[in-house]
């Protein structure tokens, strides 16, 4: 899904982006870490970064993407379900946000150059690797259109977004 087209479907989901101008700081960031993140994750998270989306899940944005890295990265490190380090780690997947019940939400980078969704699910106890990249799976989430048993069902949209 091209950049553009994941924030224009994206609005009626989540109303008008909360954030302006941070795309370029989130892009940044994977730079210093010496990676370039999927443009569509860039222009998500400086849109509608570091908010709590439907009360369930929270989307790390330009403030929060590093301590976010350094809080919960050490605890999934050490996590023996985990099956890849944490960025900055060299080779490590991306830890974009968790949800309410303590899932963690990653992009883990592939051989093929993609970045696909992965998520340690804490009451599943488990590890879910997807096929999906970040725009196809947040915007199928979110929207109800990509069916998972451990998302909640959404209220009518707009979703709310706390800042």
């Amino acid at each position: 899904m091209r950049t553009n087209e994941v924030l224009d479907t994206l609005i009626p989901i989540l109303g008008p982006p909360v954030r302006h101008g941070e795309a370029d700081l989130v892009a940044q960031i994977g730079q210093e870490w010496g990676v370039r993140f999927p443009s569509d994750f860039i222009e998500v998270a400086g849109a509608y970064g570091h908010t709590m989306i439907g009360e369930f899940i929270f989307l790390a944005g330009a403030s929060s993407i590093r301590s976010y890295a350094e809080q919960m990265g050490t605890h999934m490190d050490e996590n023996t379900t985990v099956p890849c380090a944490v960025l900055p780690t060299p080779g490590g997947s991306l830890l974009w946000g968790n949800t309410i019940e303590g899932d963690q939400l990653f992009l883990q980078p592939q051989d093929d150059g993609r970045w696909t969704v992965s998520a340690f699910r804490r009451n599943h106890r488990d590890w879910l690797g997807t096929t999906h990249e970040f725009g196809e799976w947040f915007i199928g989430v979110l929207s109800g259109e990509l069916e998972t048993d451990w998302m909640p069902e959404w209220p009518p949209l707009p979703l709310d977004i706390e800042m």
